[in-house]
């Protein structure tokens, strides 16, 4: 059976499967990255996890992957497959693209950012399918976004497009590790939340979920607290709708796990502030942690889909 190895490396695990070619996973293992033993332990990691996959392949379908696709944290040169930079990982200007390629015999290897994988699984086959222009915002620790237009994912002029996390929603507001104030991760990220009704509560072990929870008991604390951080989301999210039209606008990560409790009052704060501009839909992620997997997995099937093209040609 002809597949695809897919990779999603996080800062601690890593997440991987074999894909068919209709998107089924035909086989699924994680493992730690190892990262406690320094980052080229990490990237030795990620290449015999790969040559594991490979070798999995050819015994249970009967012929080894045909590609394989990996989304990574961090700084990413899709185009020249370079891992540049993540602060998690330790690694620096790591040429993984070339590194798994040949530890897998040659096979063509694609190379994305992990919150723009996942954005593509989710705009291709999840929540934004059929959409032709989407925006997928997950909220997690920060908070990234992935531009979607036509069933690919805008990686930007130099690999940037979609920090929507450091637009500035609070001018002269709490400061950012980027060097910024009053961006909007430091106030509607699941940490930022989490950080806030810690504060409110006194519990240094309370968190959003937490939060969220108190919400829906109706705690006033929890409430403002909450009505906060979905104030600063709605004023990052119209400013992203202005100027990107979106068809339809998906919310994934932690803080989305929180169901109705963000999206009612989500929907209403976004709907108040537009004016001129369309209301996209606003609707959760479909895939959970499962999109980037499928994300590389659809990074490997499209370097198959068009072999006139190298791999330093297909980004995510």
């Amino acid at each position: 059976m002809r597949h695809v190895i897919a990779l999603d490396v996080g800062g601690t695990g890593m997440k991987a499967a074999l894909v068919g070619a209709a998107g089924e996973l035909l086989h699924q293992a994680r493992r730690s990255t190892g990262r406690e033993r320094g980052p080229d332990s990490v990237v030795e990691s990620i290449l015999a996890f790969a040559a594991d996959l490979r070798a999995h392949g050819e015994d249970h379908f009967g012929e080894p992957a045909a590609a394989a696709g990996v989304a990574v944290p961090g700084i990413v040169d899709a185009d020249r497959g370079i891992a540049a930079y993540a602060a998690n990982l330790g690694w620096r200007d790591v040429p993984l693209r070339n590194l798994l390629s040949e530890r897998l015999d040659g096979v063509p290897v694609a190379l994305g950012h992990d919150v723009r994988t996942g954005g593509l699984a989710e705009g291709r086959i999840g929540a934004g399918r059929g959409a032709d222009r989407f925006l997928f915002v997950p909220l997690g620790t920060g908070i990234a976004g992935a531009i979607g237009i036509d069933g690919r994912v805008e990686a930007g002029a130099h690999g940037f497009a979609g920090e929507i996390g450091h637009v500035v929603v609070r001018p002269a507001g709490a400061p950012c590790p980027c060097g910024q104030h009053g961006c909007l991760e430091r106030y509607a990220s699941a940490a930022a939340v989490s950080e806030a009704w810690a504060r409110a509560t006194g519990d240094r072990d309370a968190d959003a979920a937490d939060c969220a929870k108190a919400v829906e008991s109706g705690d006033a604390r929890a409430r403002a607290v909450w009505q906060d951080a979905v104030d600063a989301l709605a004023d990052g999210l119209v400013t992203a709708l202005t100027l990107l039209d979106p068809r339809v606008l998906i919310i994934g990560g932690g803080l989305a796990e929180a169901g109705e409790t963000l999206f009612t009052p989500l929907r209403a704060a976004v709907e108040r502030r537009v004016t001129f501009q369309k209301l996209p839909s606003i609707v959760p992620a479909a895939l959970g942690d499962t999109a980037g997997c499928l994300g590389a997995g659809l990074l490997a099937w499209d370097l198959l889909a068009t072999p006139t093209h190298p791999a330093s040609e297909v980004s995510a």
